[in-house]
């Protein structure tokens, strides 16, 4: 007989944030008891923010599982080990932070106070409270300069062209570290392109929908010949949980030799989540285009290089250590996102 799945008080940082909040609702649903950890910052409309923790306190009465959420900043060391020792945390799943690439570009340094200074923060609550499992979010671009396609774990990371990034990746050495001198099993999971409902309005495909709609132009980079693998958000958390479930494990054949870059001799991996299908812009435009019943007016502009991307997830590894990968084609989760979109915005 199967052994039941021993329910769990999972501390969830961002939680008022798009991942965050399908994180805990997903932990909620199936159980779990969850302490949200939140700033509430004003990176974009808070007013979303507030309706996703209403939705979560819903969520928690309707399944009668444990929820309480926390208004603090993570670098407020006093008030993350306080939350931490009040209700007795097993895993952390870190899910809050800043990136926004162009927002790095214009505040440097609050950007590596919401990365680098928060992480290390949350690295040290960790090891002293013997967390289980510490689960973070990172990000494809990491991958930075010189990539291959698709991007493995295994390919270097050193390389990162923004500033976002490269915090991100100097979390995955510092998650490292801690896990070879504390033993604190680490997963790091590289984000692919997230979309779904409840997601940030600040992103691509909200200003897109918005003015498909209102009947104005879309601006598109480089002839729309830019790809993107677009993760489709409940595939997203399904991973994430998947990951946090099982904790990473020290590699028993790693070899300074020949290192791994994606595990380590200490409890420590990387996995990619992505769907593993590059998408172009024009292709994403088509699909919105469908779910909305309406044609886009487009208009090609010059982009910027931070806007000269292409991205495809190798997920091997995190179909060998979940035994799960993502699915949901584009067309199914951008009907999705519109159908929300439409009843979010009553348009």
């Amino acid at each position: 007989m199967k052994q039941a799945r021993q329910k769990q008080t999972v501390l969830v940082t961002g939680h008022a944030g798009f991942i965050g909040f399908h994180t805990a609702k997903a932990l909620l649903e199936r159980g779990d008891k969850v302490i949200g950890f939140d700033s509430l910052n004003s990176h974009y409309d808070t007013r979303l923010k507030r309706e996703r923790l209403t939705m979560l306190d819903e969520i928690a009465k309707a399944t009668g599982s444990k929820y309480h959420s926390v208004r603090a900043d993570l670098c407020d060391s006093t008030q993350l080990h306080e939350c931490l020792e009040t209700y007795k945390v097993q895993r952390v799943i870190h899910l809050a932070g800043q990136t926004d690439k162009f927002l790095s570009q214009d505040k440097p340094a609050e950007c590596v106070q919401n990365n680098i200074n928060s992480f290390v923060s949350l690295l040290e609550a960790c090891r002293h409270f013997k967390i289980h499992h510490l689960t973070y979010a990172s990000s494809h671009a990491v991958y930075g300069a010189g990539f291959q396609k698709p991007m493995s774990e295994r390919d270097s990371a050193n390389h990162p062209q923004r500033l976002d990034a490269a915090t991100q990746r100097a979390c995955e050495l510092m998650a490292h570290s801690y896990s070879h001198l504390f033993n604190l099993p680490t997963t790091g999971l590289r984000f692919f392109s997230v979309y779904g409902p409840w997601g940030r309005p600040d992103s691509v495909l909200f200003a897109f929908t918005k003015r498909i709609l209102e009947g104005k132009p879309i601006q598109i980079y480089n002839d729309g010949r830019n790809t993107r693998d677009y993760t489709y958000i409940a595939d997203l958390v399904e991973a994430v949980l998947r990951a946090s479930d099982t904790p990473a494990e020290p590699n028993p054949v790693w070899l300074v030799e020949a290192p791994d870059q994606a595990t380590s001799n200490a409890p420590w991996r990387i996995l990619n989540v992505g769907n593993s299908l590059p998408v172009s812009i024009e292709e994403l435009i088509a699909a919105l285009e469908h779910a909305l019943e309406k044609t886009a007016i487009k208009e090609y502009i010059t982009g910027p290089i931070l806007e000269k991307s292409q991205s495809c997830a190798d997920v091997t590894a995190l179909q060998s250590a979940t035994q799960f990968r993502p699915v949901t084609p584009l067309a199914q989760g951008i009907a999705e996102f519109a159908a929300w979109y439409r009843m979010y915005h009553q348009v």
